[in-house]
C-alpha cells in the first residue's frame, strides 16, 4: 500500500492539493489522472510517501539516528528544525522494502489489544503502549499512522479500511467498526477468534494437503533421478558385455532408456500442467471454480465447507443486531469466508432474495446452496423463536469441534499413508539393486 500526495491547478490557476493511497504506484497515479481530468484540473506533481533516514544533534550532544516518513526531503528537515535539532543529513531510503506481516504478528496484536480493552484502558494509550513494544517494523509503522489519524478526529473505519493490505479487508472493516460500535471488546474478541481459528485452519489444510504432496512430488523427483541416471550407470555394463539381465532389472533399464530418450516430453507433461493450472486459478473465473470444487473434493471438501459455514456464522453473529439490519452482517460474514464461490452465492443469490422479494433469512440462506442441511436446519429454528443470533454462535462452535476432530484424524491418516508409500517405493528400489547385485557373468567353461 502506498499513499500519494498530488498538486493540481484549477482552471482559474489556483493550487489544489490531495491525498490517495493505493495498492502501488502506478495504480494511485492512474486514480488521480482520472479524477484530475473529471474536473479538468492539470496536474502539477505526485509526490510517494517514503522512508528518510536522518542524522541530527542538539546543541553539543551526540549525534542521534532515526527513520521518518513524508512526501519530500524538505519536510522532514523543516520538521526537525522546527523542534530545534540541528539537520546533519538526511537521505532517503533506498530499497525501500515493507513486506506484510506475518498473520501471527497481527493476531498477537488483536488479541492483546481486546485484554487492554478488558482491562477498561483508553483505546489511544493501548495504540501508544503497542507501537513501542511491536519489533515488525511494518506494521509498528502501519499502527504509528493510524493512531496519528484517529487522534487528528480521522474516520475509524475509513482509516483502517486504507490499510486493508496490511491487515486484510475482513480484520480492517473489523477493527475500523469497533470504535464506532459501542462494543470494541467484544468485536476485537471475535476478530482475535476469527484470525486464530483462519490460521489454525490453513496450518491443518497445510499438514492435511499441501505437507504431503510436496513429500510426494520429492519422492518422485528421487525414483526418477536413481531410475533415469543411478541405476543406468550400473546396468548398462551388463549390457556391454552381453550379459542376460533377470526381469526386474531389465524392465527398470527399458524406463530409464525411455525417460532419456524423452526427457523434454516428460519434463513438458509434468511442468506446462501445472504452470496452466496455476495462472488459471490466479484469474477470477479460475479462483471461483477452485474455491467451488474444493468444497467438492471427498472427504476434505466437507470440512473446508463447514469451516466456511463455521467462519460465516461466527461473523454474523458478531455483527448481526437484529432483522432490520441483518443485509451489511451477512455481505461481511460471506467476504470473510475467503472462498470466492460462498462469496458470490450469498451476495448474488440470498442478499438480492431479501431485498428485492423480502424473503427470510433461511429461505434465502437455502436458495444460495452453500449451506448444509443441519445448518439450514437450525436457522430456520432461530427464525421462527428469534433467536437467530445466538442459533448462528451454537453453529460456529459446532462446526469448528467438529472440523478440528475429524481434521486431526485424517492429517493422522495421510501422515500413515504417505508413511507406507515411502515404505514400498523403498522396499521396491531396494529389491531392483538386489536384483542386480545377483547378476553374475556366465562361467566360459559352461555352455
Amino acid at each position: 500500500m502506498v499513499e500519494l500526495r498530488f498538486s493540481a491547478l484549477k482552471p482559474n490557476g489556483q493550487t489544489i492539493t490531495g491525498t490517495l493511497s493505493a495498492e502501488s504506484y502506478g495504480e494511485g497515479k492512474k486514480k488521480i489522472l482520472a479524477l484530475l481530468a473529471k474536473n479538468q484540473f492539470k496536474l502539477h506533481s505526485i509526490d510517494k510517501k517514503s522512508t528518510f533516514i536522518y542524522k541530527i544533534r542538539r546543541g553539543s550532544d551526540a549525534p542521534i539516528k532515526g527513520e521518518q516518513r513524508a512526501f519530500t526531503k524538505d519536510e522532514v528537515v523543516k520538521a526537525l528544525t522546527k523542534l530545534g535539532y540541528q539537520v546533519i543529513s538526511v537521505n532517503k531510503f533506498l530499497f525501500e522494502w515493507n513486506p506484510k506481516p506475518p498473520q501471527q504478528e497481527i493476531l498477537s496484536f488483536v488479541k492483546i489489544s481486546a485484554e487492554l480493552l478488558e482491562q477498561k484502558l483508553p483505546y489511544s494509550e493501548i495504540m501508544t503502549l503497542l507501537v513501542n513494544d511491536i519489533e515488525n517494523k511494518t506494521l509498528k509503522e502501519t499502527l504509528k499512522q493510524i493512531n496519528n489519524e484517529l487522534k487528528k478526529g480521522g474516520d475509524s473505519e475509513t482509516v483502517f479500511l486504507r490499510y486493508q493490505t496490511i491487515f486484510g479487508k475482513f480484520t480492517a472493516y473489523m477493527l475500523g467498526l469497533a470504535a464506532k460500535s459501542g462494543n470494541m471488546t467484544e468485536i476485537y474478541r471475535a476478530t482475535a477468534k476469527f484470525l486464530e481459528r483462519r490460521m489454525q485452519f490453513k496450518k491443518d489444510l497445510r499438514s492435511a494437503l499441501i505437507t504431503p504432496m510436496i513429500t510426494m512430488f520429492v519422492l518422485f523427483l528421487a525414483v526418477v533421478f536413481y531410475v533415469a541416471y543411478i541405476f543406468p550407470e550400473t546396468a548398462k555394463l551388463f549390457v556391454k558385455f552381453n550379459i542376460e539381465l533377470p526381469p526386474m532389472t531389465a524392465f527398470t533399464l527399458k524406463i530409464s532408456d525411455l525417460l532419456l530418450d524423452n526427457v523434454w516430453l516428460f519434463t513438458a507433461m509434468v511442468v506446462i500442467p501445472i504452470i496452466v493450472l496455476i495462472r488459471f486459478f490466479s484469474t477470477k473465473n479460475g479462483r471461483l471454480f477452485f474455491d467451488k470444487m474444493i468444497m467438492k473434493v471427498p472427504i476434505m471438501g466437507s470440512l473446508v465447507h463447514k469451516t466456511n459455514i463455521e467462519v460465516f456464522c461466527r461473523v454474523f453473529y458478531t455483527l448481526y443486531s437484529g432483522s432490520a439490519e441483518s443485509i451489511e452482517p451477512i455481505r461481511i460474514a460471506a467476504e470473510a469466508t475467503d472462498n470466492s464461490y460462498f462469496e458470490k452465492q450469498i451476495k448474488n443469490i440470498a442478499i438480492p432474495m431479501m431485498i428485492k422479494k423480502g424473503a427470510g433469512i433461511t429461505e434465502s440462506f437455502e436458495a444460495s446452496g452453500v449451506f448444509t442441511e443441519t445448518a439450514i436446519s437450525r436457522f430456520h429454528s432461530g427464525e421462527e423463536t428469534g433467536t437467530i443470533k445466538n442459533t448462528a454462535l451454537q453453529l460456529a462452535n459446532y462446526y469448528e469441534s467438529e472440523t478440528v476432530f475429524r481434521l486431526k484424524n485424517i492429517i493422522e491418516m495421510i501422515q500413515v499413508g504417505i508413511a507406507m508409500v515411502i515404505m514400498i517405493v523403498m522396499i521396491l528400489l531396494t529389491l531392483v539393486s538386489a536384483e542386480t547385485a545377483t547378476v553374475s557373468p556366465k562361467s566360459p567353461f559352461i555352455k
